[in-house]
């Protein structure tokens, strides 16, 4: 089902590509993630495609978009065609990289799942390796500001209202967190490059490629901490195994392990208040995946300097969230 608003910009979207020539016999709607854009897979005559549209808020989105496909398909990185687009008007038509996402993928045993997370290692690295001036420009980088905001928003539509927020020295050292991850050399980075954004593509029965993967929702492309986008890889709703993880973060480099560990807490406490946030908004699919992503960022949390000494009192605090004991469904509004 579509909200009255979306159900505009569909009806427009599919006006605009009728008089463009594309035929669309068949659109059915795909589940989103936390963003206020929409999704439909189309039947064209040609053959499948998606669509997606941006609310009037998010056309700048769109164009930026536009941008962000040629910078990353010239640095090798395989993200989905444009195949039409009306950014003034809230759509873009894109090539369907096909019906999964590496998270979709979840059930497979990792020694299946580790080949595409060191494929997304080699893709993390082509996208820090972009010109940091060009990027610079796109979107505002994740400086301290920026990072502290993201847990002000965890900390207002999650821990207070569940009563587990700590006091001024949790606050304090949140904020000392996000002071020391904004101090470190800026790279590009893709934003939110987890599972969810990273789409297997098919081989053929019996090859001995290399995993392949096609990248998504790059439209936040912008300058932020070294280890962000690994930190987002590795923590964000599909989670390696310790061991898996240390391997992959040596085939990165990853030598500064503290750096990685704080990129990793703010990124994992921001996605539990991303969660929340959308679940107040009227979805709350996500829900599930708060309570793995908090243990994360407990985890985390224990490895860094500004946090460790109360790595006790956030364990006490957020142990009942972990373990199931608090209802996480009075986040979202009462179905009407």
């Amino acid at each position: 089902m579509t909200s009255p608003p979306t159900r505009d910009l569909l009806a427009g979207a599919l006006e605009a590509l009728g008089r463009r020539g594309h035929r669309v016999s068949d659109a059915v709607p795909m589940a989103g993630d936390v963003s206020r854009r929409a999704y439909l897979r189309l039947r064209l005559a040609t053959g499948s495609a998606v669509l997606a549209l941006y609310p009037p808020e998010l056309t700048a989105s769109c164009s930026r978009y536009l941008t962000t496909t040629g910078l990353l398909a010239d640095a090798g990185v395989r993200v989905p065609r444009i195949l039409d687009q009306g950014c003034p008007a809230g759509w873009m038509l894109l090539e369907d990289l096909g019906p999964r996402t590496l998270y979709q993928e979840r059930e497979r045993p990792w020694h299946e799942l580790t080949p595409f997370f060191e494929a997304a290692v080699t893709i993390a690295r082509r996208i820090a390796g972009l010109p940091p001036a060009t990027v610079a420009k796109l979107n505002p980088r994740l400086d301290r500001e920026l990072l502290t905001r993201e847990l002000a928003q965890t900390r207002s539509v999650f821990l207070e209202p569940l009563g587990i927020a700590g006091g001024p020295e949790v606050e304090r050292a949140l904020a000392a967190l996000c002071q020391r991850l904004a101090a470190e050399p800026p790279r590009p980075c893709h934003r939110d490059f987890g599972a969810r954004n990273l789409m297997p593509l098919e081989r053929p029965a019996g090859s001995d490629a290399s995993a392949e993967l096609g990248v998504l929702d790059h439209q936040d492309l912008r300058l932020g901490p070294p280890a962000y986008d690994l930190a987002s890889l590795l923590n964000d709703s599909l989670f390696p195994p310790a061991a898996v993880e240390e391997r992959l973060l040596a085939a990165a480099g990853q030598t500064d392990r503290e750096s990685y560990h704080r990129a990793a807490a703010q990124r994992t406490l921001k996605a539990v208040g991303s969660y929340a946030a959308f679940a107040r908004s009227g979805s709350g699919r996500h829900l599930p995946l708060v309570a793995p992503t908090l243990e994360r960022a407990l985890r985390h949390l224990r490895r860094v300097p500004e946090t460790a000494p109360l790595a006790d009192r956030f364990e006490a605090l957020w142990r009942p969230v972990v373990a199931g004991g608090v209802e996480l469904a009075s986040l979202a509004p009462p179905l009407c």
